[in-house]
């Protein structure tokens, strides 16, 4: 009603008691608008806390007014970037932006805006809020969609990685897995369904062997071979030691300058880059999303704009890294190098970062050709069904 009929109806009668042309109107406007991302945010925040934090950011911070390609005025709390202009446009336009354009020049989307500047938001339907952004957006709006994604999306890992571990503890102990017998047994682990339990095991809370001995508690554990890997993220790249014996295939360089790739996020052919000039150094470049580029927002001038040269045949293979957890059970780590050897990729480097009786974790530098061939190997991990 604040902005269908009875809008319409407050309009009407303040024609002719309030400043001409509609100018009480629109204040009052603009309140409404106010009150209605108040509400947005209440139903994204965790908790009271939450609210008067992301509130209190609203009402007491100066404000930058920044403008959309199509001239639409947009007023957000001083110190915002693109990222906070993406989510007081729209929810989706936050969740989904890859970069963006300030007064035509592409910057970082930690680039923090002035007043007056145009924004163009970039987007990509693969896209998620990523944890990083957190710790730069500064609008309440942005803040809470983006905890609020992170918190889903955390859970309905957990979970996943939660009933996998179950499953295969009922699998080693030779029972059936009965959710309608587990259901009995919720109160004794403080869950109130499923879902929550398996968010349980899948942090860490209980382990597999304790769902199992709830239910049975003599069952004795066999040991068996099977599918093992069962989660995997995409983690920092680092540079081959081969890297520097080929040419850097990216076009859009200037002529005769060195060039060399960044080792703080080391990009791969197919990935989303821009260059920036360095006295002494020649053309560093980044991909779009590394948060090196913050140190350049304010030199416009030095920032190139460069894709993968497609054209060039490039031998020379890039490290990329994953974030791996695998079962801790006799087959796990061959089932995964044997997965990445099918799937074109080469081992280089095999670190393990945690163990418990459960699972492990690990991080595994793998050689590929580009960013293409490096999903490719993902997907293929994802493919043996326990992902």
């Amino acid at each position: 009603a604040e902005r269908g009929v009875a809008a319409h109806w407050h309009f009407k009668q303040t024609d002719g008691s309030g400043p001409v042309n509609g100018a009480y109107w629109q204040a009052e406007g603009r309140q409404y608008r106010w009150l209605q991302e108040l509400l947005d945010i209440l139903e994204s925040v965790a908790g009271p806390e939450e609210f008067l934090e992301h509130t209190r950011l609203e009402m007491f911070s100066d404000q930058v007014f920044c403008f959309s390609p199509k001239g639409d005025v947009y007023a957000l709390p001083r110190g915002s970037t693109t990222v906070d202009f993406a989510y007081a446009v729209h929810t989706d336009l936050g969740d989904h932006c890859v970069g963006a354009k300030v007064n035509g020049r592409q910057t970082p989307l930690r680039t923090q805006l002035q007043n007056g500047d145009q924004v163009d938001i970039l987007t990509s339907k693969n896209q998620t809020p990523a944890p990083e952004w957190e710790q730069f957006v500064v609008s309440g709006k942005a803040k809470s969609r983006i905890r609020r994604f992170l918190r889903g999306e955390q859970r309905e890992q957990y979970g996943q990685l939660g009933r996998q571990i179950v499953e295969k503890a009922f699998k080693r102990h030779e029972k059936a897995l009965d959710e309608a017998a587990l259901g009995a047994v919720l109160k004794e682990f403080h869950a109130p369904d499923l879902d929550e339990l398996y968010a349980q095991v899948g942090q860490g809370v209980h382990t597999g062997r304790d769902i199992v001995r709830a239910l049975h508690p003599k069952a004795e554990a066999r040991t068996s071979k099977g599918s093992s890997l069962f989660s995997l993220t995409r983690g920092r790249r680092k540079p081959s030691a081969r890297a520097g014996d080929h040419p850097v295939p990216i076009s859009g360089l200037i002529p005769g300058m060195a060039v060399h790739l960044a080792k703080c996020c080391y990009p791969l052919p197919g990935d989303r880059i821009v260059g920036i000039v360095t006295t002494g150094k020649g053309v560093t470049v980044h991909t779009i999303d590394c948060l090196t580029l913050e140190a350049f927002a304010d030199s416009p001038e030095r920032w190139l704009d460069v894709s993968w040269d497609t054209d060039q045949d490039e031998e020379a293979k890039q490290v990329a890294r994953l974030n791996v957890t695998l079962l801790n059970e006799p087959g796990a780590l061959g089932d995964l190098a044997t997965t990445i050897a099918a799937a074109g990729g080469n081992i280089s480097n095999l670190k393990f970062t945690n163990r418990n009786p459960d699972f492990f974790d690990m991080t595994v530098d793998i050689e590929v050709d580009d960013a293409r061939h490096l999903n490719n190997i993902v997907t293929a991990l994802r493919g043996t069904g326990t992902v």
